[in-house]
């Protein structure tokens, strides 16, 4: 039997209430838990947590995440820029050079912007104050409703609704979805203030392979970037990677908002994802196709 892909779902702030933690992706953990492959397996194993510090104040999973069983780490950077310690992401980094599978997300403005201090991936985001979009021409608020978020905060819907996506030519795989009726996946969850992802002009190895449409400016801007597998100048094969805009795309408010949010959200939320049934189906064949996609190959 194909052993299951042991998935670490991890949040970099403590255990929270009134924030995001790791009980606010409820509904990820329990649909990465329920997939099966062709032979009627489990397809994953998965262990969802918040961060936690040791005695010296690092988090004892992240810290060894090289010397864990894991396959991929599925980062949700909902901090305030203290979210990762020095030794967290030697961890993180180490774990990747020997292929483990990372997708990274974080939000608005510096909202996560700990994870610019990761080698190799942290380039891939754009925050306001930490490794700023390259374009200077965005630097500057989408979102004009929520006053105290800003730049950058692309406004993609309503919590609870949709966004239609654009897939990049050509079609990643990641967003292959034959049961639709394009192929493609059409559909994201959307959110009020999304932060900015993107690539080096000269990294061959990584592309946008998704773009958003602001419902403000009409500014289309991008959602996801994936990197293949590469080696780096000492000779390890990286894990593949997938750089997202915002952590929301995998929120149970996001899903569905009547699972409720943190009390300083204060944006009406819509219904979108419950009310259309193809946006829904869209999410769930994208979480499949990210899960088998960052997984390391066998052999």
């Amino acid at each position: 039997m194909t052993k299951p892909i042991r998935i670490l779902l991890q949040t970099t702030i403590r255990t929270t209430e009134d924030d995001w933690s790791i009980e606010r992706f409820s509904l990820l953990k329990d649909y990465l838990a329920s997939l099966k492959n062709e032979t009627g397996h489990y397809l994953c194993e998965v262990t969802a947590r918040n961060r936690e510090s040791d005695a010296v104040g690092n988090d004892p999973v992240l810290s060894q995440l090289d010397h864990s069983g894991f396959d991929e780490l599925w980062l949700f950077a909902v901090d305030v820029g203290d979210g990762l310690t020095q030794k967290d992401c030697a961890g993180i980094t180490a774990f990747h050079q020997r292929g483990g599978g990372l997708l990274v997300t974080r939000d608005h403005q510096d909202l996560g912007c700990s994870v610019c201090q990761l080698d190799n991936i942290g380039t891939y985001h754009f925050f306001q104050n930490h490794n700023p979009d390259p374009d200077e021409s965005r630097h500057c608020i989408d979102d004009i409703y929520t006053q105290t978020i800003s730049w950058p905060n692309y406004h993609s819907g309503r919590n609870g609704d949709y966004q239609k996506i654009v897939p990049v030519e050509p079609i990643h795989e990641l967003l292959k979805n034959p049961t639709s009726p394009s192929g493609f996946i059409e559909f994201f969850p959307a959110h009020p203030h999304e932060g900015a992802v993107g690539t080096s002009i000269n990294d061959a190895h990584a592309r946008v392979i998704a773009t958003g449409k602001s419902l403000v400016s009409g500014r289309p801007f991008n959602l996801a970037v994936a990197i293949e597998q590469m080696q780096d100048a000492q000779g390890n094969t990286l894990g593949r990677v997938v750089a997202e805009s915002t952590f929301h795309h995998f929120c149970d408010y996001n899903w569905d908002a009547q699972m409720g949010s943190p009390s300083f959200v204060d944006e009406p939320p819509g219904d979108g994802m419950q009310t259309e049934s193809r946006a829904l189906e869209d999410l769930k064949t994208y979480i499949r196709n990210l899960a088998l996609w960052l997984a390391p190959a066998k052999g």
